[in-house]
């Protein structure tokens, strides 16, 4: 659990493990999962608790496999404050020492979109930014599933697109 929490870098979640399954069988929650390979586990939920009061779930519908339908973050985000628009999904493909990537990354930073970086010969390779982009150059920018391209598309896609901090601004 203490992984799973650093590896989604959730400083803000509190992360309750169940070790067990006494919570999730008390929920009427626990439920083999022989059939993929698992033993007993918690059927997938999201729960919002207020002061140890059960406000809201989310439960997947009872079908086959693994559902991962309703108890995703995005449904009770949407659920806690349903007009707050959401944060971008960014990833720039950088290269060291490249002024075009540090000028992107400056623009994401000034425009308030948070994003990951992939820094060329340690996380991704050239073949990889070929692959996904069908790009030789850098940097290489994706905003929400959009390849939105080098510093002068970012440039050109941000006037566009703006963003809540600048539509706010306005």
């Amino acid at each position: 659990m203490d992984e799973w929490a650093r590896q989604q870098k959730a400083e803000r979640v509190t992360f309750l493990p169940d070790g067990n399954g006494d919570f999730s069988d008390g929920m009427g929650l626990l439920v083999g999962k022989e059939d993929l390979g698992f033993g007993k586990r918690s059927w997938r939920y999201s729960m919002l608790v207020k002061d140890g009061v059960i406000e809201k779930m989310f439960i997947e519908p009872d079908e086959p496999g693994d559902p991962f339908h309703v108890s995703d973050a995005d449904t009770m985000l949407e659920y806690i404050e349903p007009n707050v628009e959401k944060p971008a999904d960014a990833t720039v493909f950088s290269r060291p020492g490249c002024p075009h990537c540090a000028r992107a990354k400056g623009m994401l930073r000034d425009a308030g979109i948070e994003f990951e970086e992939l820094v060329l010969n340690h996380d991704y390779s050239d073949r990889t930014l070929r692959a996904v982009a069908s790009a030789t150059s850098y940097p290489q920018v994706f905003i929400n599933g959009e390849h939105v391209g080098g510093s002068d598309d970012l440039e050109k896609w941000l006037k566009t697109k703006g963003t809540a901090r600048q539509r706010s601004a306005a």
